[in-house]
């Protein structure tokens, strides 16, 4: 696989994806491209390092130094606070080594770090460890809830809708989203917003008609709202 290559494949987490950035031993392996927001939490490798990146409510743009090759478990909205045991908004906008986190002892991170980094399949040896966290989880990692907010969100369904779809107060969604997703479920609907749009658009549905698809007032509020979450234009966001 050339260095630059991105790819991924179905994780063995229901709903999570394996995602692999550059050659599994390619210290000379670029930077990852520009991350857009996705709702999503990420449990990452790179040769030496475990770390879990939180959700973001930006583009997030890798340092230079950020070199490859990169490995990742992308796990569905929600799931990743049951596996970690941290609420999800301590981690926004973060990238945190796994270590820092207090999940296990620091002696045995190293030792998964080191087995990953030995193995001939980084990202599947990766996919191994985000299962051995699932097995720790006392319950389902996602409740089933926070499924229901998350589908109608992307549905396309308002706050308030889906509040009362799930029945909860819109307080109450406020206080379980900030824990399970990182932020308030307006941001959530944004940004499930931005990735059906982008879906579209790359499907090829002129952008006109993605914004009206996806629920945008009109093509220059859909050029607004991508621009405040990713810090560039639609045109430019999908000719790269």
């Amino acid at each position: 696989m050339p260095a630059s290559e991105y790819a991924e494949r179905p994780a063995r987490f229901p709903g999570a994806v394996v995602w692999t950035h550059g050659a599994a031993h390619d210290r000379d392996a670029p930077a990852p491209a520009t991350v857009l927001p996705d709702g999503c939490m990420d449990l990452l490798w790179t040769p030496g390092r475990l770390l879990v990146a939180g959700p973001d409510t930006h583009a997030y743009r890798p340092e230079p130094d950020m070199r490859g090759p990169w490995a990742g478990v992308r796990l569905p909205p929600g799931a990743a606070p049951a596996l970690l045991g941290v609420p999800a908004h301590l981690l926004r906008d973060l990238r945190v080594d796994l270590a820092d986190l207090g999940l296990r002892p620091a002696t045995e991170i190293r030792r998964l770090t080191h087995r990953i980094d030995a193995a001939a399949d980084p990202a599947d040896a990766l996919d191994e460890l985000a299962l051995l966290l699932t097995a720790d989880a006392a319950a389902d990692p996602v409740d089933p809830l926070l499924r229901a907010v998350v589908a109608s969100l992307t549905a396309g369904r308002s706050v308030t809708a889906t509040a009362d779809s799930v029945g909860l107060g819109a307080r109450h969604l406020h206080r379980r989203s900030l824990d399970a997703f990182g932020y308030g479920p307006k941001t959530l609907a944004r940004i499930l917003r931005l990735q059906r749009a982008l879906a579209l658009a790359r499907a090829g549905l002129p952008l006109a008609d993605t914004a009206a698809r996806a629920g945008y007032a009109d093509q220059a509020h859909f050029t607004r709202d991508v621009r405040a979450l990713t810090g560039t234009s639609p045109r430019a966001l999908l000719g790269g």
